[in-house]
């Protein structure tokens, strides 16, 4: 039985998540579809990639993955299927997957040239459907388009390091709880900082360690009424091994989250310094 995800920037008050559906269900009755997310900032490749790459990893092998992201096909912006860690991703050629792609490289990619084959007016729905229930029912990506040597790149997710003691990187995403997501991975500020001692400053505020896990930041050998742990703010890497700015147990509909509370924002820069290192 076909897997197939959608990704998408349409939201929940329109028809067009519905039509998809009702689309791939048409060609393909006895599939299963699976929303990864529809609240995607519109046209933000950078909140995409991220989410997309910290959840196709738990789907099995052979799944199909619609990524409707800055979909509308030009000239400028076409659209891609590709097979990579044995999955496959269909989506614009606007950089999204070429994030994916950095760790891990595409068995193989195609230009997708059915358009002149089918009614292209919402490419999601009349392009990458039809894809997608190729793709499931067997069907080879040479079929569908023209082999691609490689894909649009983008480099919005790849933090700077300024010197041997320096790093800096900036926010990509902002999770449901107002946590702020860095670019920062715990492998690139592991391979620069060296255990050195560091300071993270994020808009006016500094962090001189990184917590393991959210709740490392409550003492919990003090009495439950004397802890005032809720609303401290904390650095981690979270699950994904990205530097995250946090504020404990935050809710953005009531006390607000790191993004409301510290002011920070897509894009905002956060930086490591690290110790210099002395020589005698």
């Amino acid at each position: 039985m076909a897997l197939i995800t959608l990704t998408t920037d349409f939201g929940r008050k329109d028809h067009f998540v519905a039509a998809v559906k009702g689309a791939i269900y048409n060609l393909l009755p006895e599939t299963t579809i699976v929303d990864i997310s529809h609240e995607i900032t519109p046209f933000s490749i950078t909140e995409t990639a991220y989410i997309l790459k910290n959840a196709y990893k738990s789907f099995p092998q052979g799944t199909i993955h619609i990524v409707g992201v800055d979909s509308e096909f030009n000239p400028e912006n076409k659209h891609i299927a590709l097979l990579l860690d044995g999955q496959y991703f269909i989506c614009s050629n606007n950089g999204i997957l070429s994030i994916i792609a950095s760790e891990i490289n595409p068995t193989k990619i195609v230009e997708i040239n059915i358009h002149d084959r089918v009614e292209a007016s919402f490419s999601v729905l009349d392009v990458f459907v039809n894809v997608a229930c190729h793709i499931a029912r067997g069907g080879t990506l040479e079929v569908i388009g023209k082999p691609l040597l490689e894909i649009t790149k983008t480099v919005e997710m790849q933090p700077q390091i300024v010197s041997e003691t320096k790093i800096i990187g900036s926010v990509i995403y902002i999770d449901n709880y107002g946590n702020v997501i860095t670019n920062i991975t715990k492998e690139l500020f592991n391979q620069v900082g060296k255990g050195r001692s560091f300071t993270i400053s994020a808009s006016r505020y500094t962090f001189k360690k990184v917590l393991n896990k959210y709740s490392d930041i409550v003492n919990f050998e003090l009495p439950i009424h004397e802890r005032n742990s809720a609303g401290s703010k904390l650095a981690i890497f979270n699950s994904s091994q990205h530097l995250e700015i946090a504020i404990y147990k935050s809710n953005l509909q009531t006390v607000g989250g790191a993004s409301s509370l510290l002011g920070l924002d897509y894009r905002s820069a956060i930086t490591v310094e690290f110790e210099k290192t002395t020589t005698t």
